[in-house]
Order: C-alpha cells, then structure tokens, then sequence
C-alpha cells in the first residue's frame, strides 16, 4: 500500500471518528436521549470514573452501565421516576485521536467541556475531562464497544442524570 493511500486510510477513519463524536453530543444536546444506547454495541459499557480513581487503578465509578438494557433503563428512570431541576447541556469535544485501530478495534481518546443551562438562564461549566473510547464497526456504523468519561473533578454535582 501506498504512503498517499495509508494517509487517506488515516485521514477516512479520522473523519468517521469525528462524526461519530460529533453525532454523538447533538443527540444528548437535542434531548434525544432514547437514541443514546444506539451509539453502543449491544454489550457495551459506559462508565464515569474520577481522573483521581483512574489514576490510583480504583474500580469505582460514578456512573456504569453494562449493556444497551442498563442504558435504557437509565433513560427511562430520569424519564419517569428522578426528579431534578430542568436544565440543558452542550458538549464540546476536542482533541479527537485516534489513538491505535488493530483486529477491529478503533482506540481513541478526546477532551470535554459540558455546559450546563439551568432554566432560570444561569450558564456554567458542569463537567471536564478526558474520554477513552473502544470502537467496532458494525455494518457500516461505528459503535462504542466501550467509553470510559474520565471527570477532571472529583467533585460531582448532584444533577449527573444526562449522559456525558
């Protein structure tokens, strides 16, 4: 294979990886949440973790769905049975790299910022950090075999019921 055509190999998955991040945080920022287990193999896993916990190798997480039915689940409690003030959020993602794509598995990782708007108009910053992400393809879709949201804070507001 070619020097030109590895190159626009790279820069083909690069450009799918984005869209997929980029699809990914229209869908949580247009409330279409009961979309969001469709970004995930059927086993996938979602887990947020602290940088602090990550960093000493603790297992806890803040948040850890196991599968599409955990997910799901998840959506349909904050739908009908949490309560909690409204509020919207936009996430921006940067930094995307594809980090290693070897037997079917695409290896990235991104920063985060979410914004968080309460309905009285008050605008802050809700969550920071890095994701790490273990991608399939399926079909012709990529697909989040797992995606781990690796919260610069330890500090976790109460209204975590959006997904990052």
């Amino acid at each position: 294979m070619s020097i030109e055509q590895t190159l626009n190999d790279q820069l083909a998955l690069h450009l799918r990886v984005n869209d997929l991040y980029a699809d990914y945080a229209h869908t949580l920022d247009d409330d279409r949440l009961e979309e969001w287990p469709g970004f995930f193999t059927e086993n996938g896993i979602y887990r947020i973790v602290t940088r602090e916990n990550r960093e000493l190798g603790l297992p806890l997480s803040v948040i850890y769905c196991d599968g599409r039915g955990m997910m799901i689940d998840r959506i349909t409690a904050m739908r009908t049975a949490n309560v909690y003030e409204p509020h919207v959020y936009c996430h921006a993602t940067s930094d995307v790299r594809v980090l290693d794509a070897n037997n079917g598995e695409i290896r990235t990782r991104s920063n985060f910022t979410v914004l968080r708007t309460m309905t009285s108009g008050e605008t802050s910053i809700f969550a920071c950090g890095r994701t790490f992400e273990t991608l399939i393809e399926e079909g012709s879709k990529l697909r989040l075999r797992e995606r781990i949201v690796v919260l610069d804070s330890r500090r976790i507001d109460t209204l975590l019921v959006i997904p990052l």
